[in-house]
């Protein structure tokens, strides 16, 4: 375990210590660090951005989090039976796990642009100018649809974990709840999910570690505008620290954000951890 240890130290705990560091200076990134104390975690907890770009993560986290965990497990029980074209539907619903998260923005840009979109222009084609929305650089959709934008690019990936989890659950227990007399909805609720607890939790944690990593989509679609509108903790991280060049300010977002991420998954498995009988 020694060399396992020794790189995860070297390229994971000591960055993060660095970064813990520089978060209690004033540093541009020339010169010498100025050691500030506190002052950057002041300046953070009265940041109305900070405040909004935290709003703007638990909104997709949120989403996702109910999106990923619900029907990409409805879409693995459908593809874990042997319908017809289910090896086609699996590559077709994995295929945008593989693509780049920047063209993945890309793309949906060409989608949900409020100008030149094709979503708003298809809504007027048909008629239904009164449901075009500003779908990516409002105030208030924006979140929403990065989420929606996440949630197509991972559902393949998660699918095809939970699609591995289906297939440890052994035949003869299904078997006997069928013999039983159990419904398939009730052999999903009292067999397949409490076997597959772990494999459950394991991508909760995905996702949620995930959502908190989102950084090209969000650049792509909005850089984080107007006005840093559509930032999130990360994105605004990256904005103070590279293209503010206030590195102590900007490492300070992102040991807020790393703790927070912290926080969220250990509440998770604080209220879903198995219990032992």
């Amino acid at each position: 375990m020694l060399p396992t240890i020794l790189v995860y130290i070297l390229y994971i705990i000591a960055p993060i210590m660095v970064a813990i560091g520089y978060s209690f200076t004033k540093y541009s990134g020339i010169g010498r660090a100025k050691l500030i104390g506190f002052s950057n975690y002041n300046r953070l907890f009265s940041d109305e951005t900070f405040w909004l770009s935290l709003k703007n993560t638990v909104i997709i986290l949120a989403v996702d989090f109910l999106l990923l965990l619900i029907l990409a497990f409805l879409t693995a029980l459908l593809l874990n039976n042997n319908l017809k074209f289910n090896g086609l539907s699996k590559a077709l619903i994995f295929s945008p796990a593989i693509i780049a998260p920047i063209i993945v923005g890309i793309i949906w840009v060409y989608i949900l642009d409020p100008e030149v979109g094709i979503l708003n222009n298809l809504l007027e084609a048909i008629g239904l100018s009164a449901l075009k929305q500003k779908w990516i650089g409002g105030a208030h959709l924006t979140p929403f649809s990065i989420a929606v934008i996440y949630f197509w690019q991972q559902l393949g990936y998660i699918v095809t974990i939970y699609v591995a989890g289906l297939k440890m659950v052994p035949e003869e227990v299904l078997e006997a709840a069928r013999i039983d007399g159990a419904s398939a909805v009730q052999k999903v609720l009292y067999v397949i999910i409490p076997m597959m607890r772990s494999t459950i939790s394991s991508v909760a944690i995905l996702v949620i570690t995930g959502v908190f990593k989102i950084f090209e989509i969000v650049q792509q679609t909005t850089n984080g505008g107007p006005n840093h509108l559509s930032e999130t903790l990360v994105t605004y991280s990256y904005a103070t620290t590279f293209k503010n060049a206030e590195y102590g300010y900007g490492m300070s977002l992102a040991t807020v954000t790393f703790i927070f991420c912290l926080f969220v998954v250990a509440v998770y498995q604080l209220v879903f951890r198995e219990r032992k009988e």
